[in-house]
């Protein structure tokens, strides 16, 4: 609605005005723009922006394409608890769902959510996690041949996420000072790792 508002305000300003006489509505950018353009502001990565649009385009089909403007903490806790119950989603999803929502909220309408006091909570997982022995690890990686392996030991032995190794240059490699240099990393954020 904020932004409806501010499109009919710049009309009557003048700054809708085609011709003497003749006034047209400001084309306003439609929701998920701005929810892209909030996110790409703010150098979240394109895979978060991917998430966060989906996520806010089901809660918006979830609620009949009412506009989130005219919704509130309730129906954000009715949709994430539906997830829960009738999707049976994992506790990492509903907390996805939980942040792409609070950002359509936060940054992008500017309303503050009370807390979601009433929210049914996805059931985290009470198992341990299952890792490799560093022999399985050595199995693993002897298997590998040429560029699989290249990166998959850079992976392991460097902690690189995978779109870092894959992003990766020979400029960032320093042989004598035993370091890579990974740029733009998560958070577009530069920082230096052992080689």
């Amino acid at each position: 609605r904020a932004a409806a508002y501010d499109c009919l305000s710049g009309a009557v300003d003048g700054h809708g005005a085609v011709g003497e006489g003749t006034w047209v509505m400001p084309r306003c950018p439609r929701l998920l723009d701005r929810v892209r353009d909030a996110l790409r502001v703010r150098h979240y990565s394109r895979r978060t922006e991917r998430a966060y649009v989906g996520w806010i385009r089901r809660y918006i089909l979830f609620h009949g394409k009412r506009h989130p403007a005219e919704m509130g903490a309730e129906e954000a806790s009715r949709f994430l608890s539906s997830l829960a119950v009738d999707g049976k989603v994992a506790a990492s999803t509903q907390s996805q769902a939980l942040a792409a929502l609070l950002f359509l909220y936060g940054p992008v309408l500017g309303v503050e959510l009370p807390w979601l006091d009433d929210l049914v909570r996805a059931a985290k997982p009470q198992h341990l996690p299952v890792v490799l022995s560093r022999d399985e690890v050595r199995a693993v990686l002897l298997a590998l041949r040429g560029t699989p392996r290249l990166m998959a030991v850079l992976l392991y032995g460097a902690g690189l996420r995978l779109l870092e190794c894959a992003r990766l240059r020979v400029k960032d490699v320093d042989f004598s000072a035993n370091q890579i240099v990974v740029r733009s990393g998560k958070g577009d954020r530069d920082r230096v790792t052992l080689l």
